[in-house]
Parts: structure tokens; C-alpha cells; sequence
């Protein structure tokens, strides 16, 4: 079977979508608008009591926004649901 090509050669690149409510899927995923932004936790200096530079709620906040952009990617088609 042979392969189909979106670009066209030139060096601008493609774009899918021209606005963000234009609707997009991957891998037969159903076509959704471009997802929200998620904002990642911001870290600290690690330290004794955050030897890896979270706090718990830190931590925690990391743990909701890893889940989010999982949600997302998913609705786009880009990874498989489980």
C-alpha cells in the first residue's frame, strides 16, 4: 500500500486546523477542538524535607496535571486508551 503525504515540500510546514474550535483526530480517534492548556506545577530548590523539589501538594499537583495532559492526548488519538 502506498504511503500518502501530507506536505506539500515547501519549508513552511503543514497545519491542521485553522482555528482552535476546528476539529482534529488521529489514528481513526473521533475529531475534537484543540484541548485546553494545562499549567504545570512549578517546582522548588530540592531540600531536606523536598529532597526532589516538590512538596506534597506540589507532588500532587504534578500527579493531576500529568493525568490531564494523558486525557488530552488521548481524545486527540495521539496515544491509545487503555
Amino acid at each position: 500500500m502506498a504511503v500518502e503525504y501530507l506536505g506539500t515540500g515547501n519549508d513552511d510546514g503543514v497545519v491542521l486546523g485553522r482555528s482552535a474550535t476546528d476539529k482534529v483526530g488521529f489514528f481513526n480517534a473521533d475529531p475534537v477542538v484543540q484541548p485546553t492548556t494545562v499549567t504545570a506545577p512549578a517546582a522548588t530548590a530540592a531540600t531536606s524535607t523536598t529532597p526532589f523539589g516538590y512538596s506534597q501538594a506540589q507532588a500532587d499537583a504534578l500527579i493531576t496535571w500529568v493525568r490531564a495532559v494523558d486525557t488530552r492526548l488521548k481524545a486527540l488519538g495521539i496515544i491509545a486508551s487503555s
